[in-house]
């Protein structure tokens, strides 16, 4: 079933991006009057820049020669377009520098105008212009950037495990909840869960910015984040974290009878779709043609990865360890289903987002964005040729190893399979993490 899942999703992706229009992912500019290039006989009194998406004026950066010039909202052109007063110039040429926050995700955008001004050589005024550009354009940190995908890898992780464990515990397993093992696994995923969103906001603040590493530590990073949409929904998703402390302290003080109870199910349920919620909004699908549909898509495809992530890591740590035959057969079986529909849940939303962020199927070959998905297809594929195994093994298997008691030599081979499969997992998640802090169509 996960195979002729993953290859259902891979065509349906394939048919959206063959008839999808291209997207585009982040705040770009669109114009500018004077058009980029213009020879001038003087200095503009004013420039008109438009960009491809509303911009807030305060995430809008213009500066010319490495000061900052004051930045107005343009007459016409609506929440997309901003004026600046360049500075005056008799000769030569003009360069005006521009960095644009994205009002969805935070991503930032640079570039640069530059005009010819009166008479003069354009070989040479090119030249000078390439050189004041290249010095007073900020660029983004990639070490800021690499260090905000490894937060992001470590939420992920953290949100599959909290949010996939306590429905396999639920769903599946309710007696596992006085397991000690899986209480840690909780415990330590709700406070990877809360610190990563923490870093995680300054980190990317930092980035926005073009900052540094040393940034992430200053107050005036999350100051300056918490004013815009993506630090709002941060700071609903940390709020999110702490409610969702109160449904773990239930968990490790009932045990068993909190599990099984329907209010708990009903509370953890609210707290957990919120975390999933709030992880997608600051993400790429909020973009493109149809932000909606990325935003149910982006919420099935967290579910069905914390499903699936969650659920294989409390079988491999919690269920095979204790082989108890009642917990095998009940458990196994289960988790077999729900992994099935999981999958199923991952290729169809996962196609969706493919479509809503690449936008063409040029781009997948094209943009390292496009390469990057391919990449994690290509493992996602490998992870589903392992568990064809796993599934396997429950069909043939699983009921002689009930029989035996959970003898461990017959249950040994399933393990394996389920941590190749888990270990395989991670890594798609590394994938995905690469690819949430990257910029599509590029």
């Amino acid at each position: 079933m996960r195979t002729r899942a993953l290859c259902t999703g891979l065509l349906v992706m394939l048919a959206l991006l063959l008839g999808a229009p291209t997207a585009s992912a982040h705040t770009e500019l669109d114009s500018s009057s004077p058009k980029d290039g213009a020879h001038l006989k003087q200095a503009p009194r004013r420039v008109t820049l438009v960009f491809s998406e509303p911009v807030d004026l305060a995430d809008v950066h213009v500066t010319s020669g490495g000061k900052q010039l004051a930045v107005a909202r343009a007459d016409r052109g609506g929440r997309g377009a901003v004026t600046v007063r360049p500075p005056a110039a008799d000769q030569g040429r003009l360069v005006l520098d521009w960095h644009v926050l994205d009002m969805e995700d935070g991503h930032p955008t640079s570039g640069a105008l530059s005009f010819r001004i009166g008479a003069g050589d354009a070989g040479a005024s090119a030249a000078h212009a390439d050189a004041g550009a290249g010095a007073g354009m900020a660029v983004p940190s990639e070490t800021v950037r690499g260090v905000w995908a490894v937060s992001r890898w470590v939420g992920y992780l953290a949100l599959a495990l909290f949010v996939g464990g306590l429905g396999f515990l639920a769903m599946l397993w309710p007696q596992g909840s006085e397991d000690r093992r899986s209480r840690r696994i909780l415990a330590g995923s709700w406070v990877c869960g809360l610190l990563a969103t923490v870093v995680g906001a300054g980190l990317q603040g930092a980035y926005g910015a073009m900052g540094s590493l040393g940034d992430v530590v200053h107050l005036s990073t999350y100051t300056d984040l918490l004013g815009s949409e993506v630090g709002i929904v941060l700071t609903c998703r940390a709020m999110l974290w702490v409610l969702a402390a109160v449904v773990l302290a239930a968990l490790l003080q009932s045990g068993e009878r909190a599990a099984r109870s329907p209010g708990w199910r009903v509370g953890a349920g609210v707290v957990c779709l919120g975390l999933l919620r709030t992880t997608g909004m600051a993400g790429h699908n909020a973009e493109g043609t149809h932000p909606g549909w990325g935003a149910v898509a982006d919420l099935v495809h967290l579910l069905g990865v914390s499903l699936w992530l969650g659920g294989l890591t409390f079988l491999l740590l919690g269920v095979l360890p204790r082989r108890r035959p009642a917990e095998l057969s009940a458990a196994v079986t289960g988790y077999s289903t729900l992994a099935g529909l999981s999958v199923a849940a991952i290729a169809v939303a996962g196609a969706v987002l493919a479509w809503q962020v690449v936008g063409s199927f040029g781009a997948l070959f094209s943009t390292g964005y496009g390469q990057l998905l391919l990449v994690k297809l290509a493992l996602l594929a490998g992870v589903l040729a392992i568990a064809q195994r796993s599934r396997s093994w429950v069909h043939t298997r699983l009921d002689i190893a009930v029989l035996l008691r959970g003898d461990r030599a017959t249950v040994r081979p399933f393990v394996y399979s389920v941590a190749a499969e888990t270990g395989l997992v991670l890594v798609v998640l590394a994938a995905t993490s690469v690819l949430v802090t990257a910029a599509p169509g590029r």
